[in-house]
């Protein structure tokens, strides 16, 4: 079963696969299917159901029927992208034409499968979707470590880490904050065994994640400094 990081490294979580589809036929078809290749599923009839039901941040995706009485599947994706919800979403519709399939990714959809589909067709798009959402799950526990570190540097260590992740060697840096050379050293060590850098480049990486310097910039920097 495929199970997905917790922000709490020594836990995880098990990804489940949403379904909300208003035909009871198609509900079950689904769930024996995503279910026979060990994947946990929480099928819905209507989006209001969902709703009640989904916290908001459950790793995992949906599987989402485009017609449904009350509020629609359309509807329902829109809602869950304009309150921050990242799950990836599959739309399935079996009245689908291309106009529609193009208005679904473009309002956030992964994907959009026109039934009737092949069973393997939907098993890999949801294996496509879980995997995407673990990624953004890890890069976003990725840059949450970096924030933590970077709020443990003192004042004048954020001063030096910024400088050099500009590209500014140390005796420029120096220069730049009126300090010596060697007091310089012992800030960027301190600077990278706080942020777990093991190398300059890393640092580099972990200053673009969260905004510190820029991508083009750790480029250039990259050559002359290291």
């Amino acid at each position: 079963m495929s199970q997905v990081h917790t922000d709490d490294p020594t836990t995880t979580k098990a990804a489940t696969v949403f379904v909300v589809d208003d035909d009871p036929s198609m509900r079950d078809s689904m769930r024996w299917l995503i279910e026979s290749v060990g994947l946990k599923v929480e099928p819905f009839a209507n989006a209001d159901a969902f709703l009640e039901q989904f916290s908001g941040d459950e790793p995992g995706c949906l599987v989402l029927d485009v017609r449904m009485p009350g509020t629609s599947g359309m509807e329902l994706l829109d809602m869950l992208k304009s309150r921050g919800v990242e799950l990836p979403i599959i739309m399935i519709s079996g009245h689908g034409d291309v106009p529609m399939a193009v208005q679904a990714l473009k309002r956030g959809a992964i994907d959009f499968l026109e039934k009737p589909f092949r069973d393997q067709e939907l098993l890999e798009q949801i294996a496509r979707a879980i995997d995407v959402d673990e990624d953004r799950r890890k890069k976003a526990a990725s840059v949450a470590g970096i924030h933590s570190r970077l709020e443990k540097l003192t004042p004048r260590e954020r001063e030096v880490m910024e400088l050099v992740v500009a590209g500014y060697a140390n005796k420029q840096v120096a220069a730049k904050l009126g300090l010596s050379e060697k007091t310089i050293e012992v800030h960027r060590s301190r600077v990278m065994s706080k942020m777990k850098a093991r190398t300059l480049p890393c640092l580099v990486k972990m200053a673009v994640a969260v905004g510190v310097a820029e991508a083009t910039d750790c480029a250039e920097q990259d050559t002359s400094t290291v």
